[in-house]
C-alpha cells in the first residue's frame, strides 16, 4: 500500500513513529516528516521545495533535517527557510555537504546513527548517484524495516548515474550488497520522487538492471 503521494500528506502510523509524506515542487520531490510519539521530536528528510507547506507540515517545530544528497532540487527552495525558521540541525553525507547551500552541522558516514527522540535511523552510504548519497534505515522494533533511499533506489531501478559506467557499477554494488543482501523483502522503500515500493517487489529485477546498465 503506497503512502499517498500528492497534495495532502500521506500518513503511516507506526507504534513509535509517525511518518508523513508530501510531494513538493515541480519535480515531484518527496519530503518525509518523522515524529517520535514519546517525545514529539521531529526529523525531516529532504526539505526540497515549498517552504511554507513544509513548515505547516511540521508545525514550525523541527529538530533535525537530513538532506539525502547534494542535487539542488532536494534543498534549494526550502532548506534555507526551514532551517532559519526552526533552528533544526542539518545532516548530510559528508562528501556531498560542501555542495549543499546550507551549512551542514553533521557530516554523515556509512553506519552512523541519527537519534531523534526515542527513535534512530542508521545511515547507509550509496555511492553513484552522487559521491555522498545516503539512505536512512528505520528498524521498527514492532514490524518490518522502513528505508528512505533518496535518489539511489526507485521502483524499477537504481538512481540516475548519467551515463557513467563506473558510477553505475558503484551504485548497483552498494544497493545490492547493502540493501538487498542485508534487508528482508518486506522492507518498505520511500524514494526521493514518486511512489513507494518494497525490496521484495524490486528484487526479481536486479539482474535486468545489471544487464541494461542503468
Amino acid at each position: 500500500m503506497d503512502l499517498y503521494n500528492g497534495t495532502a500528506p500521506g500518513v503511516r502510523e507506526l507504534p513509535d513513529v509517525v511518518i508523513e509524506k508530501v510531494s513538493v515542487g515541480a519535480g515531484d520531490n518527496n519530503c518525509y516528516l518523522l515524529r517520535c510519539r514519546s517525545t514529539g521530536q521531529q526529523l525531516m528528510i529532504a526539505a526540497a521545495s515549498e517552504p511554507e507547506r513544509l513548515l505547516d507540515l511540521c508545525g514550525g517545530r523541527l529538530d533535525i533535517v537530513v538532506t539525502t544528497h547534494q542535487h539542488w532540487d532536494h534543498w534549494r527552495d526550502a532548506l534555507p527557510q526551514v532551517v532559519a525558521a526552526t533552528g533544526a540541525r542539518t545532516y548530510a553525507g559528508a562528501p556531498d555537504a560542501p555542495a549543499i547551500g546550507v551549512p551542514t552541522d553533521v557530516g554523515l558516514g556509512d553506519g552512523d546513527v541519527i537519534t531523534c527522540g526515542g527513535f534512530s535511523l542508521t545511515v547507509i552510504r550509496l555511492t553513484g548517484h552522487t559521491p555522498g548519497s545516503v539512505a536512512l534505515l528505520y528498524q521498527d522494533p514492532h514490524g518490518h524495516p522502513h528505508l528512505f533511499t533518496g535518489d539511489s533506489l526507485f521502483p524499477g531501478g537504481v538512481g540516475n548515474t548519467f551515463g557513467d559506467a563506473s558510477a553505475f557499477d558503484s551504485l548497483y554494488h552498494d544497493v545490492t550488497t547493502k540493501l538487498f543482501d542485508a534487508l528482508p523483502d518486506e522492507t518498505w522503500v520511500y524514494p526521493g520522487h514518486g511512489r513507494d515500493t518494497t525490496l521484495g517487489a524490486e528484487r526479481p529485477s536486479l539482474a535486468e538492471w545489471r544487464s541494461r546498465g542503468w
